[in-house]
């Protein structure tokens, strides 16, 4: 008897040896499908309301809530759609849950952290601290030091053009 035949002879096992337990998997009955599918409605009409009837004014606070109500949305997806919790396979499904959770936490984090400080040291005078969104300014003024009007060699650009 060769080595390859002996290989051969110990993996003559039926395919489906060691996955006879996916019969004993909750995958969530019609109560279950039905309770998840009513939580994300209302985790999604709650948030549209908020935005489309400007309950919350400042944007800043209206990111934070509607950030909020999409984690909630997200735990809704995981438990009721997808089944996953602490007790299926053994751990390892929450596990790689918390570990794309945290991935993406830091890519989020890390390119709005990026992006605020390329716009704040890049465009200085365009921040916007107040929350409400930029307002278009009425005139160029002169004590605006961003204006067209102030920048070196722009006035004599703009008397040769008339």
């Amino acid at each position: 008897m060769s080595a390859h035949q002996t290989h051969a002879d110990d993996h003559s096992h039926s395919h489906h040896e060691g996955h006879d337990d996916h019969d004993s998997h909750d995958h969530g009955s019609f109560k279950s499908y039905s309770m998840g599918f009513i939580l994300s409605i209302v985790l999604t009409a709650i948030p549209f309301w908020l935005v489309m009837d400007n309950v919350i004014p400042k944007s800043t606070t209206m990111g934070v809530v509607l950030l909020v109500f999409a984690a909630m949305q997200i735990v809704v997806h995981v438990i009721y759609f997808l089944h996953l919790n602490a007790h299926s396979e053994n751990g390892w499904n929450m596990l790689a849950i918390i570990f794309t959770g945290m991935l993406v936490f830091i890519m989020l984090s890390g390119s709005l952290w990026v992006m605020y400080h390329l716009n704040h040291n890049m465009m200085p005078g365009m921040m916007d601290t107040t929350g409400e969104g930029m307002k278009p300014m009425d005139k160029p003024s002169d004590n605006n030091p961003h204006a067209m009007e102030t920048m070196p060699g722009m006035h004599e650009a703009k008397t040769t053009q008339q």
